[in-house]
């Protein structure tokens, strides 16, 4: 056994070295930004936003009771985000698996997974060890021109590659820091959107398994195949959406396969669409629309378009035409589909928050990277063309390289878990997975940390899903300030609320909502409070026993 594993290994050394490099730096990227300590969950100061979102997602699996599906900051609606990958994760630390192993497990394989998918696809369409390999590291270093906005406030000096190593700040994250070099070509994207990579290879996987091998499958494989986009819906809804549009395009260029790309597509949507139907009855705050121009739509001419391009693609926004006319037509109808991507990405807006709109860029990138590596490779074999493959490479890759390092050196913030936070865990032993609480606070508030629904979260992640935010934030508030007992029962009816939570002595909730304590005082006995965190849980349960009178 041992000898003909030693000769496996010997014989796809390329590939071993490969995956066991995509698995040992999955592993240190995820791990390094969210693990468990002493009963607390560690999370990078990076990613701490996103995880706003996810771990109530998470908990509302493995300690809540969360069917069918709700936004657990946004409950008595149909979930509008793409919850899968989270259900996975929940549902392997509801079977005692510890969260941070659970979420870092399946976010390993899905970053794991890309890279291999990448370059098992460049492989097969390029019969090239070497294209892949440099696929892989162009897409881990983005060539974007934010080394520019670093060295604006780094100059050029002795300390230069100190000033590099010991960076904790991205050069440019557009649009929130007003750059124009936007955030999401680093590396950060993935450790937030955990979901991101691992949609991506299963869309990788997909095309290359009725694109690229174009092996003589049975029926039964385009079925699976079929149903496995149709199940990808609620796994990364853009991702989904972005298959089908590139299936649809191969649909129209190879007339030899159009039998099993419409099997798959078929099926594909014949799963989705129950999906679809449950997505479509929640409330809605906003409907796909034409806005080209992605993040400069307000201010969008050819020359504005093509400079932001410029610096948010670097040396890509030339190499990726020269590659693209340089390689075989066969070639050529395999990757023009990426380009509908990037077509589409600044032509629509499919959600209130534009940015995004990222995923096909990064989806764009994908293909527009292999080209490139694929043309550098091919100047490679030309030993006079060689130096310039190598500049190349180092402006394809010098971004990210400085972008990094502010991962690497990021600082840490830790949420005490129920081992830990006795609020946390007499929520999660007392109360009943299903419950929904009035919440005062909205970022990791106790509740959600124990997999509790709460009326309403932070509003950036529901409003981003496209919820229609402003109701939820009335009620909350007149919930909170309420001074007549019916009024409030109504409104707790409406999101079946059995509890409120806020601070003794908080005189207002997250925002500025007054919090009227003598009418809870008066009205609902409190069933739990804590002198040292000053927290204080009311059971509104009667609201409900006089409506079911």
């Amino acid at each position: 056994m041992i000898k003909y594993l030693f000769s496996f290994i010997k014989k796809n050394l390329t590939e071993t070295i490969l995956l066991s490099f995509s698995l040992a730096f999955s592993l240190w990227l995820m791990f390094s930004t969210f693990y468990y300590k002493d009963g607390s969950m560690i999370i990078a100061t990076k990613a701490w936003s996103d995880f706003g979102s996810h771990i109530p997602l998470i908990r509302s699996f493995s300690f809540g009771w969360n069917f069918p599906p709700q936004y657990p900051i946004f409950p008595g609606e149909p979930i509008k985000y793409h919850f899968l990958f989270y259900f996975f994760v929940g549902m392997l630390e509801k079977s005692g698996i510890r969260i941070d192993i659970a979420l870092n497990t399946l976010s390993t394989i899905g970053f794991a997974g890309m890279l291999v998918m990448i370059y098992v696809f460049c492989n097969k369409v390029f019969k090239n060890h070497a294209v892949g390999i440099i696929s892989v590291l162009l897409i881990l270093f983005n060539g974007s021109l934010s080394v520019l906005e670093f060295f604006k406030l780094h100059p050029l000096s002795i300390h230069t590659i100190q000033d590099i190593t010991q960076n904790t700040i991205f050069p440019s994250f557009g649009p929130y820091d007003g750059k124009i070099v936007s955030a999401f070509w680093n590396l950060n994207i993935f450790t937030n959107q955990r979901h991101l990579a691992a949609s991506m290879a299963l869309s990788l996987f997909i095309i290359y398994q009725l694109i690229i091998s174009r092996k003589n499958q049975r029926f039964l494989t385009y079925s699976f195949l079929g149903a496995l986009l149709g199940l990808s819906f609620y796994f990364h809804t853009a991702i989904f959406l972005m298959t089908c549009i590139l299936l649809c395009y191969y649909f129209l260029v190879y007339p030899e396969i159009r039998q099993k790309l419409l099997i798959t597509l078929f099926l594909a949507l014949i799963i989705a669409y129950p999906q679809y139907a449950y997505l479509k009855t929640a409330s809605s705050n906003y409907s796909t629309s034409i806005i080209p121009g992605y993040l400069i739509a307000n201010n969008l001419t050819i020359k504005t378009f093509v400079a932001y391009w410029i610096m948010n693609l670097g040396l890509y926004f030339f190499l990726i035409p020269i590659a693209f006319l340089y390689v075989s037509w066969e070639i050529k109808k395999i990757f023009f589909g990426f380009f509908i991507l990037f077509l589409v990405g600044n032509i629509f807006q499919f959600t209130p928050d534009m940015p995004t709109n990222h995923k096909f860029f990064n989806y764009f990138l994908i293909g527009g990277t292999i080209l490139t590596a694929f043309f550098l490779i091919s100047m490679w074999k030309k030993v006079w063309t060689r130096g310039i493959v190598v500049i190349l490479i180092f402006f394809l890759t010098i971004s990210g390289i400085i972008d990094f390092f502010p991962i690497y050196n990021d600082s840490k913030m830790a949420i005490d878990d129920y081992k830990k936070n006795p609020d946390v865990a007499w929520i999660k032993n007392n109360t009943p997975p299903e419950s929904v609480f009035l919440n005062s606070i909205y970022f990791f508030a106790p509740e959600s940390i124990a997999g509790r629904k709460i009326l309403f979260g932070w509003p950036y992640f529901s409003w981003g899903a496209g919820y229609d935010t402003v109701s939820h934030d009335i009620d909350r508030k007149n919930m909170l300030a309420a001074n007549n007992k019916a009024s409030f029962c109504t409104i707790a009816q409406k999101y079946g609320i059995h509890y409120a939570s806020f601070k003794k002595n908080q005189l207002t909730d997250d925002t500025g909502n007054i919090i009227n304590h003598n009418f809870f005082n008066n009205n609902f006995p409190l069933v739990y409070s804590n002198t040292i965190s000053q927290v204080m849980i009311y059971s509104t349960n009667s609201c409900h026993n006089l409506h079911d009178q």
